[in-house]
């Protein structure tokens, strides 16, 4: 059924989001013209000038949104992922748009209505797509709106994709059966789900349990099945997924990419690059700023009670290890004696004796970590990312900690998925390493904003900052 009315879903969206762009361009008209006052202008645009940019808008919007993949199905992508889409997709409407209209009058069409359209076309898709897939992702974890999968595979991959279909419900996909390689297992569950037949019951079970899509998760030392499944399957008109079983040596961003039009399984790659890379640089001096001009008199205050509290310099310069490996100084409000270090380095503990009266209040409160805010305008670091090490300790870590190492593939954080979770202090690398490692394969602007939300709670509640 999803299929038979997918085409009908996808003309709806376009024909929404274009009826949307028509309010916002004629909401941007009436907010630079409408009111001289507010915003004075020479003379109006042309009649003849305002209706070609308005069918140049109309046109531009859904092409962008298309080249953004948001008329594909969205299912397995967050509210917050399609809202930066749609964000990105902006940028490429706005600037199709100031091109045309450059090339197409002998002056520019107006730059401050063009901005003004473009902000108000972003919140308007953006607010009825966010509104829209909250509403899909409850109607369907209640049961509505569903996709039948038929699961190839009793095996441990086919567990692992039960219980990502059952941890998932609000994507909308519920599997109704498993079919094995052998017979021994008919009967039996796997992950709550019966295996209701063997591969030679395929054909069968899709024409009489109305599948929609099968999960091919076969081992790999039952691919030897899968020209015959594809056969069979070739002959019907469901979606095929397979789940290959390499996924298992994937370390981070695993995924299929394309060389030269050949199909390529990707094991491992590189971080948060492009225009995410972009956005989260913007997203980063923004918000670094905005919290410096806030915090201003509280970081005069500290610093002051830093030079009164004990001899020293106000700030300690700290060597950690960054973005692709690269050393650089990290900022801190000096919170020890200056000579903590003469015995050589080690991890802070709970009442460590070399911290300083002030220096104990500022670790306990994390205050000590607020000069990191200009290393993230420097651009050494990031306000969100996984916790910067010292190269002494890294070099213990990596020989003992499988996959440490591509923690360092973004920016270091001032705060992370880690710390919001309490692994912070005397608490386990492993762990900090796994949550790290999550983090960057799930990035958004939105994790983001998250993580810098449940900062401060863990702040003031963590029993493991000292």
């Amino acid at each position: 059924m999803f299929k038979r009315y997918h085409q009908l879903f996808v003309a709806l969206r376009v024909l929404l989001d274009v009826a949307i762009v028509a309010v916002a361009f004629a909401g941007a008209w009436h907010i630079r013209f409408g009111s001289p006052r507010t915003f004075p202008f020479a003379e109006l645009p042309r009649f003849d000038d305002t209706m070609l940019v308005f069918a140049m808008a109309l046109v531009a919007w859904p092409f962008a949104l298309r080249a953004a993949g948001l008329y594909r199905p969205q299912r397995q992508r967050s509210a917050f992922d399609e809202l930066f889409s749609v964000f990105k997709a902006m940028l490429v409407a706005g600037g199709l748009l100031v091109v045309a209209t450059y090339f197409t009058r002998e002056s520019r069409y107006s730059r401050g209505m063009l901005v003004i359209f473009s902000g108000l076309a972003f919140v308007g898709v953006g607010l009825v797509r966010f509104v829209l897939k909250e509403l899909l992702q409850a109607l369907r974890a209640r049961g509505y709106n569903r996709r039948y999968v038929l699961v190839l595979g009793a095996g441990r991959l086919a567990h692992q994709v039960i219980d990502a279909i059952e941890e998932h419900k609000e994507l909308g996909f519920h599997a109704i059966g498993v079919l094995s390689v052998t017979k021994k297992k008919v009967g039996e569950t796997v992950g709550g789900v019966e295996v209701i037949g063997t591969l030679r019951a395929l054909k069968s079970v899709i024409a009489t349990r109305g599948v929609d899509q099968v999960l091919v998760a076969l081992p790999s030392r039952a691919v030897h099945h899968l020209p015959r499944v594809m056969e069979v399957l070739a002959d019907t008109t469901v979606d095929v997924k397979l789940v290959p079983d390499v996924y298992q040596y994937a370390t981070l961003f695993g995924g299929l990419e394309e060389f030269g039009g050949l199909p390529i399984v990707n094991l491992q790659s590189t971080g948060v690059l492009g225009l995410s890379a972009i956005a989260k640089r913007a997203f980063d001096l923004l918000f670094a700023s905005l919290i410096l001009l806030v915090l201003s008199p509280v970081f005069l205050c500290i610093a002051a009670m830093v030079k009164l509290g004990s001899p020293g310099p106000i700030f300690f310069a700290q060597e950690r290890v960054g973005l692709d490996g690269t050393a650089f100084e990290m900022l801190k409000f000096r919170s020890m004696r200056t000579d903590a270090e003469a015995a050589g380095a080690a991890f802070a503990t709970a009442k460590d004796p070399r911290a300083t009266p002030i220096g104990a209040l500022l670790r306990r409160l994390s205050l000590d970590e607020l000069p990191q805010l200009l290393n993230v305008l420097r651009g050494d670091m990031s306000l969100v990312g996984p916790r910067p090490e010292r190269p002494i300790f890294i070099e213990r870590f990596r020989r003992r900690i499988p996959r440490y190492q591509l923690r360092h593939m973004v920016k270091a954080g001032m705060t992370g998925w880690a710390q919001i979770h309490d692994l912070r202090g005397n608490s386990s690398i492993q762990k900090r390493v796994e949550f790290d490692l999550y983090y960057i394969e799930h990035w958004s602007i939105g994790l983001d904003l998250k993580i810098l939300a449940r900062t401060m709670a863990a702040v003031l509640f963590s029993r493991n900052a000292y």
